[in-house]
């Protein structure tokens, strides 16, 4: 099965949410987090719970637990590329409603302007 392209979603000025959120995370989140998205580029639409799960209006997530802590990544699919991650949080129970509309209108914005709003996540340095 080929690989899905994923890519990160770039707001107006630039920035990276999930890339900045990473970047707030314990080491061994971060790198369970990017073992997440790497099981998104190898399963595509495929990948499902406990890895991934549906949420709503297209929104999905990305599911990581470390240290007791459940780490979520939104994401959404878009025709011409596979994958969209948005942006990541930390949550108790449910994703908040909030957090998938934000990726709700991240979506829409990424819809309306591909080429403004994304990031490879090949060009990001580690």
């Amino acid at each position: 099965m080929p690989k899905t392209q994923v890519v990160f979603y770039r707001e107006e000025d630039g920035t990276v949410p999930v890339l900045v959120w990473l970047d707030t995370l314990p080491r061994r989140a971060q790198d369970k987090c990017r073992v997440r998205i790497e099981r998104l580029k190898e399963c595509g639409h495929e990948l499902r719970r406990p890895e991934a799960d549906y949420l709503r209006d297209g929104i999905y997530e990305l599911r990581v637990k470390h240290a007791g802590v459940n780490y979520r990544m939104l994401y959404f699919f878009s025709r011409k590329i596979a994958a969209v991650v948005s942006h990541g949080l930390a949550k108790e129970q449910a994703v908040p409603a909030v957090e998938i509309d934000r990726a709700i209108k991240r979506k829409h914005q990424f819809e309306h302007r591909p080429d403004r709003h994304t990031y490879r996540e090949e060009s990001h340095a580690d």
